[in-house]
């Protein structure tokens, strides 16, 4: 309830744990970014019918809705890009903290950088205004921005506060609304601001189908708080939310239905407009110890403009390897498909099982997203289901899920399976000093793979894996046969994060070699 004083209560109304029910069945594939370190930070829906996602490592990044990414460099060294959104010229629009700037970027890739009048103001959040301008927020220097499509900008300060202007976004009253510590604040298109304290701390903003903003938050708990432009307040509280933890993400979705993300542990969250929720745990790599998956999470999240939801993730590991960086998608899964065995390394044969499809219609198994290669096609029988068989593709370590949509009816299937890495040798047997090439397949992306003869136990050299978590070609490792290796079946070990010697080391692929 909104005070004569200009400032609201958000305990007006916290609702105990709301109930937990299975709303729908989603699915979730991820696609590895090709940047090592990428650092991944906002994301939006681009006009053309691609996501655009900033990189802290310097860079924008586009993704199709098949998987595809390309990444295009940003002229200001070390600019830190945050948040990034569709601007009302069919570009996109981006943040760039500590290079000061606002930054432009077409369809085609091409960068246009604006500076901010206001030397190391921090810009931060940023939104298209309904006034054809994009609105962002100065988080060092305490301001709301507006620019314009031809690059004027003009800043508009804010009253003093130890907290800073955060998220922003565009409101249901034509005005722009953004986070500001443990509040939330107004400033119109003529530069007015009010201000709302709350009991709790805003991590982003998105304006619902029932035209009030919702946010994640964090105070004593975690929750999602939902406001209406009068000021009306109403919590709910997210089941196993940790303390700490944050929820970055929010974004409305169909029928209603709000989507947030969290981190700890790494899930994406639904909640209806009654505050029923539902939580999707998000599947990430499991390296076995040293190297268990810590809760990094998602950052962010957006509907694609395929329906599906997208988002940002991060995977970190506790014994300082690098982070995986990956862009998730959410699939929405309307038919049953399988895939058998559930786990398995490059060139397995795997069984693939659908039910649920429309009769006698052409399903289209997808490599990667959907439009990607065609792993394998079906056609229902009269009770739309199917089997095929295919080959497992080139894939990183971990979980990936595999779609399969009916060509007609466009119902979507998703399959889940774990890769597993292997070793291949060319040739696989020879005498003792014979050259020998290992390629590798399934491994986690970028890392530095150790290969090791197994009798007598011997480093013969490192191969690093590319994006697919493979090393082959000109990046494969050519060794020879160690002298005293032992006749018969031999087993080669591609290891990393070993935490003693081979064959101690749980985190390998293997290979086979004769020794002659």
């Amino acid at each position: 309830m909104l005070s004569t004083s200009g400032k609201f209560a958000f305990a007006v109304l916290l609702l105990s744990l709301p109930a937990i029910v299975l709303a729908q069945q989603i699915a979730i594939g991820q696609y590895v970014v090709p940047t090592a370190n990428a650092g991944l930070e906002g994301i939006t829906a681009g006009p053309d019918g691609a996501l655009w996602f900033t990189e802290s490592a310097n860079q924008i990044g586009r993704i199709t809705t098949a998987g595809v990414i390309t990444e295009y460099p940003i002229p200001t060294a070390d600019s830190q890009p945050e948040a990034i959104t569709a601007g009302p010229d069919g570009a996109l629009w981006f943040t760039e903290r500590n290079g000061n700037k606002i930054g432009r970027i077409t369809t085609a890739g091409a960068i246009t950088e604006y500076s901010v009048p206001t030397a190391n103001a921090g810009p931060e959040g940023i939104t298209a205004g309904r006034d054809d301008a994009l609105w962002f927020t100065e988080s060092y220097a305490n301001q709301i921005g507006q620019i314009t499509t031809a690059g004027a900008v003009t800043e508009y300060p804010l009253t003093a506060s130890r907290y800073a202007p955060g998220p922003i976004t565009a409101g249901p009253d034509g005005a722009l609304w953004f986070a500001r510590g443990a509040g939330i604040a107004r400033i119109t298109t003529s530069g007015s601001t009010a201000e709302y304290s709350l009991d709790s701390f805003p991590a982003a903003l998105a304006v619902g189908t029932d035209g009030a903003l919702w946010f994640p938050y964090q105070v004593d708990s975690c929750g999602i708080g939902r406001v209406t432009t009068a000021g009306v307040v109403t919590g709910y509280s997210v089941p196993g939310c940790a303390i700490g933890s944050r929820a970055p993400g929010i974004t409305a979705g169909a029928g209603g239905a709000m989507w947030f993300t969290e981190d700890g542990p790494p899930q994406i969250g639904r909640i209806t407009a009654a505050g029923v929720v539902t939580q999707y745990f998000m599947p990430v790599p499991g390296f076995s110890f040293p190297s268990p998956a810590l809760p990094g999470g998602p950052n962010g999240i957006t509907v694609g403009p395929d329906g599906e939801l997208w988002f940002p993730l991060t995977v970190t590991f506790a014994s300082g390897l690098p982070a995986v960086y990956s862009i998730g998608e959410a699939f929405f899964v309307t038919a049953d498909l399988t895939v058998s065995p559930d786990a398995g390394f490059y060139r397995k044969e795997l069984t693939f099982t659908g039910s649920g499809f429309a009769p006698n219609e052409r399903v289209q198994i997808y490599a990667s997203g959907v439009g990607s290669a065609v792993l394998a096609t079906a056609t229902t029988d009269s009770s739309g289901s199917f089997t095929v068989l295919a080959r497992e593709p080139q894939a990183p370590f971990g979980p990936r899920v595999y779609v399969g949509v009916g060509r007609s009816s466009r119902k979507l299937g998703a399959a889940s399976l774990t890769v597993t890495p292997n070793v291949i040798l060319d040739p696989d047997s020879g005498p003792v000093g014979s050259t020998v090439t290992a390629a590798g397949y399934g491994f986690p992306p970028f890392y530095p793979v150790k290969i090791y003869w197994s009798e007598p136990p011997t480093l013969v050299g490192t191969a690093t894996a590319d994006v697919n978590g493979t090393f082959e070609g000109s990046a494969a490792l050519t060794f020879t046969v160690p002298t005293g290796a032992s006749p018969g079946a031999n087993r080669v070990q591609g290891a990393w994060d070993c935490g003693g010697s081979p064959p101690s080391c749980p985190n390998s692929g293997y290979g086979s070699f004769t020794v002659e």
